[in-house]
């Protein structure tokens, strides 16, 4: 299949009003809880019995961590939820989440400029690949303008580059749109979908 890509103009139909939770399965179930608090700055705003509720904003819960100890093991690459996403509002956003958690030693496994985003891949104490990312474009209009080039449909991945450089360049006061300016060109290591 090849669509181009494009954000669609909104419909009558009645979508979800916004993303509420996931639930994760674990046998590391402290070991989780902690992570996600540090993670997102989130809080427990409640457990019991191998079950905890967590949130960083006004829902009740955005994470919910349940301890099971008798499931079986994931097997690598298998068929399943390759990651879930969070997203920051700007760059600063991001770059001082990625030097909070640099400084407890949680480091990405992948940082990739997709074009429509610029993204980092962390990984949780059981694996799950879990992503923070910001917006490389100030409206939906610029981003379907850069879509219409055909870019993203040549390299729908993206290409990855060192997080340490945007943080410097960020420092010494570079301009967050040409920062966040999807990267193409020899020096951009193209991605595989598998890779990602």
């Amino acid at each position: 299949m090849d669509v181009p890509m494009r954000v669609p103009e909104p419909t009558d139909v009645v979508s979800p009003a916004r993303f509420a939770h996931i639930v994760l399965y674990t046998k590391k179930f402290q070991e989780m809880v902690d992570w996600y608090c540090h993670f997102l700055g989130a809080s427990v705003t409640g457990a019991s019995q191998g079950l905890a509720f967590l949130t960083y904003d006004d829902e009740h819960h955005r994470i919910a961590i349940i301890e099971t100890p008798d499931y079986k093991d994931r097997e690598p690459n298998t068929i399943g939820m390759a990651h879930f996403a969070y997203s920051y509002d700007t760059l600063g956003d991001m770059v001082h989440q990625y030097e909070r958690l640099k400084g407890a030693g949680v480091m990405p496994a992948r940082t990739i400029n997709h074009g429509p985003t610029t993204s980092m891949y962390y990984r949780d104490p059981d694996e799950n690949a879990v992503e923070i990312q910001v917006d490389n474009f100030p409206s939906v209009e610029a981003l379907n303008e850069w879509f219409a080039t055909g870019v993203f449909n040549r390299n729908p991945i993206g290409h990855t580059f060192d997080f340490e450089e945007i943080v410097e360049r960020h420092k010494a006061g570079e301009a967050e749109a040409v920062l966040l300016h999807p990267r193409e060109g020899e020096n951009a290591k193209l991605m595989s979908a598998n890779d990602k």
